[in-house]
């Protein structure tokens, strides 16, 4: 049975059970990983499976169950003991399916499944070996932490007695490496890995084992400094991290709560002009590309910040029914519990200025490629977390740097921050180098 039959099936067993409304959601998925260290091979890991998510309604009561077991011995009373459950459950004046008109009607081709033969164990082996082999190679790396490979399928399906039927399928490929330079109590431990849904699009094995052994012995032989106020700049591989702290300021259901320190920042300035971050649920190839949201709602690229200004809040059903808005498209979930806001592939658009450039007038500085501990309050947007990179001297990468804290607050963040131009997009959340003004390290 194709996971679309399956979740039509549920529905269709629910409401024949005394369900007011109902929804099924199925995901069904097999990988396949390597793990590899000091030239042997560690492990194996293959995987396959299906789960399955039914939400049904009676008014404003709702009840969720899931289960991997589609045995007809599993199923009868797992549909039955749902109803039951919504029954006796409390109401909720928010609970309820998407809207009809919300509903996608039309799915774009996001080219995400890549029709390759799936690779084998022993391909996926000689991929990690390659990207320790050129990591082990770089002069100074004296140890390895492993390198891995994986390849995945994963599709899922979503019904609703609303109407909407719709499905979907994707892969992924993966190559990571992690090695240490030094010796004794001067080792440094560094990594890098690539993700893509095409296995054309995966960076070379080899160029990433030489990227984590060029990026661990880059760190040996770190400084402390004292505490003083500079001006920072983030790496790309960090700076993604900034995005994700405005992204969960504006999830809807914050909002509602009342819990995010951009509470009253709707249609206000919250970075400086010309600031844009989008959010691209149709992007081709997109780790997080999907041609509708986890209700069915159809999904569109977003200016979440156009020109600085805030644009919208990420809504779901039910957070858009508290704040007595439409959702966004932005709901997400798993089988066993409703959706929540959550966002696709987003990005901070590319600035005007090397990272070069954008560093030339620091004196002193502080240039971060790793980032310790989460130390963020959604509340009053207070930001103080661990760090670790390189001081920055008359605009030039100086010397590494370790065991040092920055802080300041996310609102004065926000507002003083300038992209470079080398935006790639090589994760699910990307940005450019970024340089924040006004921030206080927490040194010696």
């Amino acid at each position: 049975m194709s996971v679309l039959d399956a979740a039509a099936m549920l529905v269709e067993r629910a409401l024949k059970a005394g369900a007011e409304a109902a929804e099924a959601i199925v995901f069904e998925g097999q990988s396949l990983g390597v793990s590899w260290r000091l030239g042997k091979l560690e492990d194996v890991e293959r995987s396959e499976g299906r789960d399955v998510g039914l939400r049904v309604f009676m008014g404003n009561r709702q009840a969720v169950v899931s289960t991997t077991d589609l045995s007809e011995r599993s199923l009868a009373p797992l549909v039955e003991r749902v109803v039951a459950m919504a029954k006796v459950a409390p109401e909720d004046p928010y609970a309820g399916l998407a809207d009809r008109e919300l509903l996608a009607r039309d799915f774009p081709d996001l080219d995400i499944d890549d029709p390759v033969t799936p690779p084998s164990a022993e391909a996926l082996g000689d991929a990690a070996a390659e990207a320790e082999e050129a990591a082990l190679a770089v002069k100074g790396v004296t140890n390895s932490g492993g390198a891995g490979a994986q390849w995945g399928r994963s599709g899922m399906a979503l019904v609703t007695s609303e109407g909407f039927a719709g499905s979907y399928a994707g892969t992924s490929f993966s190559v990571s490496c992690s090695v240490l330079a030094g010796e004794g109590t001067g080792m440094e431990r560094d990594y890098d890995y690539s993700s893509a849904r095409h296995l054309a699009d995966l960076e070379a094995p080899a160029v990433i084992g030489r990227s984590a052994g060029e990026r661990a012995v880059r760190r040996l032989g770190p400084r402390k400094v004292k505490s003083q106020s500079v001006p920072i700049v983030y790496d790309p591989r960090v700076s993604s991290g900034l995005v994700g702290h405005f992204v969960s300021a504006i999830s809807g259901a914050a909002i509602a709560r009342k819990s995010s320190f951009l509470q009253d920042a709707l249609g206000k300035a919250v970075f400086a002009p010309g600031i844009e971050i989008v959010d691209d649920p149709h992007r081709r190839r997109g780790l997080r590309s999907k041609p509708f949201d986890g209700e069915g709602v159809a999904n569109r690229l977003m200016k979440l910040i156009d020109d600085g200004v805030l644009t919208t809040w990420l809504l779901d059903t039910s957070s858009a029914r508290q704040l007595s808005l439409k959702s966004t498209g932005h709901a997400a979930r798993g089988t066993g519990s409703p959706p929540s806001p959550s966002v696709t592939n987003v990005h901070l658009a590319a600035g005007t200025l090397s990272p070069e450039e954008l560093m030339t007038d620091i004196k002193e500085g502080l240039y971060i490629t790793e980032m310790i501990g989460m130390g963020v309050n959604g509340v009053t947007g207070d930001y103080s977390r661990g760090a670790s990179g390189f001081w920055i001297e008359n605009g030039k990468l100086a010397f590494p740097v370790s065991e040092i804290t920055v802080a300041g607050n996310l609102k004065d963040m926000f507002l003083h921050i300038v992209p470079a131009n080398n935006l790639v997009f090589r994760y699910a959340t990307n940005a450019p180098t970024i340089r924040v003004e006004g921030m206080t390290v927490a040194g010696t």
